[in-house]
């Protein structure tokens, strides 16, 4: 059996992920990029949460392109009003999201 390093638990119990998206700052903001396309930009997170993860998880669920990219993720178009459910359904604390 695998033991987690952090928080000396086996590795299926490991709460680690938990306690890091609840204690982040997450901030959902919008950005015109070239010919005025708009993109949603989610900033704030620490670098132990798995980005790829979440944001395959954005993007199947919000049906659009992304990325991420130097901590930030990247969605093409405006859902700043479709994150904030979503990330709490993903764990995150909804008092830590702020629009």
């Amino acid at each position: 059996m695998e033991i987690c390093p952090k928080c000396g638990l086996p590795s299926q119990a490991c709460v680690c992920e938990q306690i890091v998206k609840s204690t982040q700052r997450i901030r959902v903001t919008t950005d015109k990029k070239r010919y005025g396309k708009i993109v949603t930009l989610i900033t704030g997170f620490d670098s132990s949460v798995n980005m790829k993860q979440i944001t395959k998880a954005l993007k199947n669920e919000l049906a659009c392109g992304g990325t991420f990219k130097e901590g930030t993720i990247e969605l093409q178009g405006d859902h700043s009003k479709k994150i904030k459910p979503i990330l709490v359904k993903l764990g995150f604390d909804e008092d830590s999201i702020s629009d």
